[in-house]
């Protein structure tokens, strides 16, 4: 059983659990990282973390841990759940208000951190060998606004500065696909 990092505690999977009220969950407020072990190493660690941290900041997400903190943990994680070869996925959150609201919670709410490994053949791997067949496509995380997804995170992002502007919300203007505005 894989052992995760969850809100300063190792844990098993099985035992980790996250409010229905999280804002990753119902706003997509929330960062996360990604890095690769090999030979029980982390890859480009410093990288990552400074990564981290300037996503956090640019929400203005506090009280994750520094880089120390993550190196430990990484290095727990890699060690409890004996990882060779694989990746440490980190997720952070603005955490879990008492209820749901675009406008940021209090900012003693603790945030949301997890932690956890994945093995899997990074540099054995054939693709690592062979190469892979890419396409490029357009990006639509921006132009698809028609969808409504739980990724509301801009959404929040906009009532907070509106707030912040002496305003009680912030509208848009939201374009076609083609980008004349629509209705």
């Amino acid at each position: 059983m894989r052992i995760i990092y969850l809100n300063g505690q190792y844990i098993s999977e099985t035992e980790g659990k996250v409010s229905v009220f999280d804002r990753g969950f119902l706003f997509s407020d929330s960062v996360y990282e990604v890095v690769s072990v090999l030979d029980g190493k982390l890859v480009d660690f410093d990288g990552h973390v400074r990564r981290l941290a300037r996503s956090l900041g640019e929400l203005g997400i506090k009280g994750a841990p520094d880089a120390d903190g993550w190196l430990g943990i990484c290095r727990e994680l890699v060690a409890r759940n004996d990882v060779e070869e694989g990746m440490i996925y980190w997720q952070v959150t603005r955490g879990a208000p008492a209820d749901r609201d675009f406008v940021f919670p209090p900012a003693y709410t603790a945030p949301t951190i997890l932690a956890f490994t994945q093995s899997r053949a990074l540099a054995d791997n054939p693709s690592a060998k062979t190469g892979i067949r890419v396409i490029t496509l357009p990006d639509l995380r921006w132009g698809r606004a028609d969808i409504k997804t739980t990724q509301l995170l801009y959404a929040s992002l906009m009532k907070n500065e509106a707030i912040a502007q002496g305003a009680d919300d912030a509208g848009t203007l939201q374009l076609g696909k083609d980008g004349t505005r629509e209705g």
